[in-house]
């Protein structure tokens, strides 16, 4: 018995499979579209987590070098609070005053004129505040962060109180 291929079936499977269809092709695209939107969005929470991590990161630099400077002076009194202005810049002020000037400054410059910053002094323990105006990585508006860096100073003689 001779076996004979069907050659019309394999002409009509071919023209069937020659190519995609234009709804193949939408499919495709629709999801291709909705990765890249999810990609996209992705990456603006990355950047937007970045900016608040960078503006902990530099409140935390502000706050050590304040911490460093109250060290190095540490019979004066660096207690301030977030309403007051610091103590003006001039050639007759205190270690302490411009200290303080330049923690303010520093604050403001990092964080505009929305930003706070507060020393505490209890004894030999010393709290160093700065919060700022956070909207973008909290969502809404008048979002506030903080950042609060407590610890233990030595008195005038060298050791803890």
């Amino acid at each position: 018995m001779l076996l004979r291929r069907n050659t019309f079936s394999l002409r009509v499977s071919r023209r069937r499979q020659s190519g995609m269809a234009l709804v193949e092709v939408l499919v495709a695209v629709l999801v291709l579209a909705l990765g890249m939107l999810g990609a996209a969005a992705i990456q603006l929470n990355a950047l937007k987590y970045t900016d608040s991590a960078r503006m902990t990161s530099q409140a935390s630099f502000i706050a050590y070098d304040m911490l460093d400077r109250i060290r190095a002076n540490a019979g004066a009194d660096y207690a301030w609070g977030r309403t007051e202005r610091a103590p003006p810049s001039t050639s007759t002020a205190s270690v302490r005053d411009l200290d303080l000037h330049d923690f303010e400054a520093n604050i403001m410059g990092f964080a505009g004129k929305e930003a706070k910053g507060a020393v505490a002094v209890s004894g030999d323990e010393v709290t160093i505040s700065i919060s700022w105006e956070d909207a973008r990585s909290a969502g809404s508006l008048g979002a506030r962060e903080a950042f609060t860096l407590t610890s233990r100073i030595a008195n005038g003689q060298g050791r803890l109180q």
